[in-house]
């Protein structure tokens, strides 16, 4: 998905209208792992999704979560 990826100054994926391209909550832990690194959501499976995460953390999206890590 990187490929088709219109990025901005601040390399963040991008919509084709250029607002930030925001994870879906069904994305998978180990999609995140290949670009947060394999220490993203440590102790929890590949194949949970981002939305288990984020309630076990009591974050509510993705940006939350990297700051509270």
């Amino acid at each position: 998905m990187a490929g088709d990826c219109n990025t901005g100054l601040d390399n963040r994926c991008r919509d084709g209208d250029g607002e930030i391209r925001h994870k879906r909550r069904d994305t998978l832990v180990r999609t995140l792992r290949d670009t947060y690194g394999e220490d993203f959501a440590a102790g929890t499976r590949s194949d949970a999704t981002l939305g288990t995460v984020l309630e076990r953390a009591g974050a509510r999206t993705l940006t939350e979560y990297l700051k509270k890590r």
